[in-house]
């Protein structure tokens, strides 16, 4: 089972990394907080104080357009946020 799916990269989480030293990532809904924490630190070699998860469902969303409504819903995910040690980064952009 593949725990992390992507890392969240937005201004939102950019601040928080700043400010409090911690990373969002979306993982698989079936994952724990003690896989999220295993995942992380063998990816990227830190060391994880604190994972915090939540839920969130599909949104239901329609739009007009010319052929009339169409209708559809987002899909459901689930985030982590994780809190390393004091001194721990993660670069994201150091494969590109």
């Amino acid at each position: 089972m593949k725990v992390i799916i992507k890392p969240i990269v937005t201004e939102k989480m950019t601040q928080l990394t700043e400010k409090l030293n911690r990373y969002g990532f979306r993982v698989n809904p079936d994952a724990n907080k003690l896989q999220i924490k295993q995942a992380v630190e063998e990816m990227y070699n830190v060391t994880v104080t604190d994972v915090n998860t939540a839920n969130y469902d599909g949104k239901k969303k329609s739009r007009y357009t010319k052929s009339g409504l169409l209708t559809g819903k987002t899909s459901a995910f689930k985030k982590a946020i994780v809190t390393l040690k004091e001194g721990d980064t993660i670069d994201f952009y150091s494969n590109i």
